[in-house]
C-alpha cells in the first residue's frame, strides 16, 4: 500500500454513510475549510469525501481545481488528519470561501491548521 496514496476504500461516497454523518456529525471550521467528521467504531475504516457549493463556483472546472487541491492536502497530510480525527471516521471537507486559492500552499496551510486545531 502506497504511504501518500487515495485509495477507493478511502473515498466517501455511499448514500448511507453520507447521511449518517451530516445526521451525527459535529462541524468545524478553520479559515476557508469547513469539515464535518464523526467517530464511530462501526465504522472498518477512515473515509473521507470533499465537496465545493455550486452557489459560490459556478463553472465546474473552478470546483474541480478547488476538490483536486482538497484531495491533495488530505493525501499529502493523512498522518496529521488520522491522528486528529481517527482511524474509525467519516469526514467530509468543504470549501466555505466565495474566493478561488491563489496556491495550494493556502489550502494545505488552512488543513494544517484545522486538523490542529481540534487538540
Amino acid at each position: 500500500m502506497k504511504k501518500y496514496g487515495y485509495a477507493t476504500h478511502e473515498k466517501l461516497k455511499q448514500k448511507k454513510e453520507i447521511s449518517f454523518l451530516f445526521e451525527k456529525g459535529k462541524w468545524r471550521s478553520f479559515g476557508s475549510i469547513r469539515i464535518i467528521s464523526v467517530k464511530d467504531d462501526s465504522i472498518l475504516n477512515q473515509k473521507v469525501g470533499v465537496s465545493v457549493s455550486k452557489r459560490n463556483f459556478k463553472k465546474a472546472v473552478d470546483r474541480n481545481r478547488i476538490k483536486r487541491l482538497l484531495r491533495e492536502a488530505y493525501r499529502l497530510n493523512k498522518n496529521v488528519f488520522t491522528d486528529c480525527f481517527g482511524t474509525h471516521s467519516l469526514s467530509m471537507l468543504f470549501w466555505a470561501s466565495k474566493d478561488m486559492p491563489e496556491h495550494f500552499n493556502d489550502v494545505q496551510k488552512d488543513f494544517l491548521n484545522l486538523c490542529k486545531s481540534k487538540k
